[in-house]
């Protein structure tokens, strides 16, 4: 039998090297940081998640290595049955207090958060509400749930079904869709916090006023905002000043919060309770390792403490944005450290942002370009992602490659 498949995997293979949407994977040989080394060259970073810079930081390393020698390697265990280190519950009220919620669930990754967080407590009573860019995660954990499913239109609010431009397709507004959710048992709202594509922020504060108003939860995925959205970095939730009018959030340590792993359900103490009897990835998947734990410990410490990492990616990510918009390149406009450059409208655009990736490469930026099925049709880009561990020279280095690099290639 496989033989059979190997040739039908062999075709889709080669279809994806013919459309030049192949994922090769580039080798970095050294530690994460704004400088890494990739084929034996130093080249700057633009397109990793390490927003705070602390992917490497030696106070995190230091924690870690202290938890593997406190608290060894790993657990080999789930968190019920012998999984459950102290560590554990201090980093779950640590992260719950950051946060501002009640209470708060390990898991392996979000992914895995969100792959937990909807089939427990969401039946086919209910109704879940999701934007149509929700991350694939979201997308695949709402699947396991039997509840019924509204999709509404990116960031649309209103009370409306119409056709969609883009897609052709009837779209409606959540407005719409709350009112003809009006009959189910639980309503949930769910949106990303910062939507990953395009750097874009959910509007938190005209959705929690539909909440109230039609009387249902809201969830948001901050797995790109938490550590530096928001005043103190507490989030998006912080951002719009709705921290108390948020039911459940999911989040990731991969990102800001460090860079290893692990993510969270975060919110009322009774969803977290419940979680913890009901998760099956939480249920049946081994506890997040002692280094990890520790490593996220510190770093929730030093967010705690000060402001300055995410004040300086603050002040970075609106140099690079206001410095590529002069040059001018077709970005998103915002507020947020992801920046896609875009190459919509240009008819070679798949192709395009790969030669301007490969380009950017071999002039010491390592930025990486992204099509289908990652990003819609037609909507090719680079996404470049600035971090606090950038300095003034790095993303003037990166805009006068990127300027070059346009210039030859007719980006600008």
């Amino acid at each position: 039998m496989y033989g059979k498949m190997q040739d039908f995997l062999k075709n889709e293979i080669e279809s994806l090297h013919n459309q030049k949407l192949y994922k090769h994977e580039r080798i970095i040989e050294s530690p994460q940081g704004a400088e890494i080394i990739v084929n034996n060259q130093k080249v700057l970073n633009f397109c990793a998640n390490n927003y705070l810079g602390l992917s490497s930081h030696p106070d995190l390393i230091k924690a870690a290595h202290d938890e593997i020698d406190n608290r060894g390697y790993g657990l080999s265990s789930v968190r019920f049955i012998c999984g459950t280190q102290d560590i554990h519950k201090v980093l779950e009220k640590k992260t719950s207090d950051f946060l501002g919620t009640e209470d708060t669930i390990l898991f392996s990754s979000c992914f895995d958060a969100n792959g937990a967080v909807f089939e427990p407590l969401f039946t086919d009573e209910d109704a879940i509400i999701t934007d149509a860019l929700n991350h694939a995660s979201i997308i695949d954990g709402i699947r396991l749930a039997k509840a019924k499913r509204w999709i509404y239109k990116h960031a649309d609010m209103r009370d409306v079904e119409e056709e969609d431009q883009a897609t052709g397709k009837m779209a409606k507004g959540l407005e719409r869709c709350l009112i003809e959710a009006q009959s189910c048992r639980f309503r949930v709202i769910v949106t990303d916090g910062v939507f990953s594509m395009d750097g874009d922020i959910a509007k938190l504060d005209e959705i929690t006023a539909l909440a109230e108003k039609y009387n249902a939860l809201v969830l948001i995925d901050e797995s790109h905002s938490s550590g530096f959205m928001g005043k103190t970095g507490r989030g998006t939730h912080e951002l719009y000043n709705v921290m108390d009018k948020i039911d459940i959030i999911t989040t990731t340590y991969g990102k800001a919060l460090g860079g290893a792993s692990g993510g969270c359900v975060s919110g009322k103490k009774e969803i977290i309770e419940f979680l913890r009897n009901k998760a099956r990835p939480y249920l049946f998947s081994n506890t997040v390792s002692p280094s990890v734990v520790g490593a996220t410990i510190k770093c929730l410490d030093l967010l705690s403490s000060t402001t300055e990492l995410r004040d300086k990616l603050e002040k970075n990510t609106k140099l690079f944005r206001e410095s590529m918009t002069s040059a001018g390149f077709d970005i998103i406009p915002g507020i947020h450290p992801i920046t896609p450059i875009m190459f919509s409208k240009f008819e070679n655009s798949s192709q395009l942002a790969v030669d301007f990736a490969s380009r950017s490469l071999e002039e010491g930026i390592y930025v990486i370009a992204f099509s289908f099925p990652v990003v819609p049709r037609g909507k090719d880009r680079i996404r470049v992602q600035i971090s606090a561990a950038h300095e003034t020279e790095h993303i003037e280095k990166a805009v006068s490659v990127f300027t070059k690099v346009g210039k030859e290639l007719g980006v600008i």
